[in-house]
């Protein structure tokens, strides 16, 4: 089954509340309070928090457990006499999302649990030049084979494989990657046949979204709004608005790479001239060089950049600039005070952040007195596969009931 990347859908307001309603209304509710306890929280702690009475809570709980989206964690003192009570709190075993990643520097997988953990993390070298899409698709469903295999003994569910891909994303259809050779590939169905021996639902979207998500959830909520730009094969930006991932209408949001910063300028792959992606890419910092056997893209500018190559800091020199151009009039229209830096760009963070920071200074109409922040995204070039596998878990986290009910997932985030 391929899912379609769509947002829930909200009970409409003239829905009258019904028990079944009800039930989900009171399970979610008592789920959020789990999810949001700093520590384990008891069922008395529960039945404070929500008012809801104690059998009802008991019931909701036992549902809870039954399902392995929570777990009992020892002993909790709440303030109250008698004696400690069992605390509950997020289970790390049950389900977990899958993640699949085509980055600049080669293909990954990744699954994470119910908590947010990195269970599994896998990276294999891999060029696309004359390669179909079949081929790099049979690579990852071997890479998906391979870390369903690893938390095999560790009583984890995997939910959904979603794949992360450098473009616009209609459905399981990849619109245009460029940067792949991919224009109109139907990356789902692909991907579908390749693991349908696992029996997964597959889910496709772009790896600037799902980065986002990764960074969001791995801040901790100590960011609530952000641009994530991820550089490597190409540019793409994750918009996060009040901790929700700003999708657009049709989901295509975020194609800084084809925003144009030199109207004249270098034309580009995508048919327009002068885009963001032929000054800032990776392929533009290297300057059409091969990448030498045995090393990747990625490490390649960053020893060429190390080594002090002439060559090499110029382009980097134009790559910031172009970027902060980009940037600024992304930030005078949303008002974001924090860009990280992601995929490729992490990593050659330190020769671009002063450009990028000197033109959002000059054309960022609040700058002045509002400065902006610029740094490296927490999770590198793996923000994207990380991302990936979070989105199942994400939707998990929202409606827990269509998990034990067994109901089919959107699993992605939220628009």
């Amino acid at each position: 089954m391929i899912t379609p990347i769509r947002p829930s859908s909200p009970r409409k307001p003239e829905e009258p509340v019904r028990q079944e309603s009800l039930r989900t209304i009171n399970l979610e509710l008592v789920f959020r309070h789990i999810l949001a306890a700093a520590n384990p929280i008891s069922r008395t702690e529960l039945a404070a928090a929500t008012g809801l009475t104690r059998p009802t809570i008991t019931r909701i709980v036992e549902e809870l457990l039954a399902g392995r989206l929570i777990t009992e964690a020892g002993l909790t003192h709440d303030g109250r006499a008698g004696r400690p009570r069992v605390g509950l709190t997020l289970s790390g075993k049950g389900p977990a999302g899958l993640g699949l990643d085509i980055r600049a520097d080669g293909l990954a997988a990744c699954v994470v649990d119910l908590t947010g953990t990195v269970r599994h993390l896998a990276f294999a070298p891999s060029t696309y030049a004359d390669r179909d899409a079949g081929a790099v698709l049979f690579d990852l469903a071997r890479m998906a084979d391979a870390a369903i295999d690893t938390i095999g003994t560790e009583d984890l569910t995997v939910v959904t494989a979603t794949l992360a891909v450098p473009g616009p994303v209609d459905g399981g259809l990849v619109r245009s990657a460029p940067s792949l050779g991919w224009r109109n590939v139907d990356a789902g169905a692909l991907l579908h046949s390749a693991i349908q021996h696992l029996e997964l639902p597959v889910a496709v979207d772009n790896e600037a979204n799902l980065a986002a998500l990764g960074e969001l959830y791995a801040s901790h909520n100590t960011l609530n709004s952000f641009v994530y730009v991820s550089g490597g094969l190409a540019i793409g930006a994750g918009i996060v608005l009040d901790g929700q991932l700003m999708r657009g209408t049709r989901g295509w949001s975020g194609e800084l790479g084809h925003v144009t910063v030199h109207p004249d300028g270098t034309p580009c792959p995508c048919g327009s001239r002068g885009c963001l992606q032929t000054y800032a890419s990776l392929e533009a910092i290297l300057g059409g060089d091969p990448v030498p056997a045995g090393t990747t893209p990625d490490a390649t500018a960053t020893a060429r950049a190390d080594a002090g190559d002439p060559a090499t800091l110029a382009a980097l020199d134009t790559a910031g600039t172009a970027l902060g151009i980009a940037l600024s009039g992304m930030l005078n229209i949303l008002d974001i005070d924090t860009v990280l830096l992601g995929g490729s760009f992490a990593l050659l963070s330190s020769w671009l952040t002063a450009n990028v920071r000197t033109q959002i200074d000059r054309r960022v109409h609040t700058a002045a007195w509002a400065p902006i922040t610029v740094r490296p995204a927490l999770l590198g070039p793996d923000a994207a596969v990380i991302g990936a596998a979070l989105t199942s878990i994400d939707q998990i986290r929202q409606r827990p009931a269509a998990w034990l009910v067994d109901e089919p997932l959107d699993v992605v985030p939220k628009p």
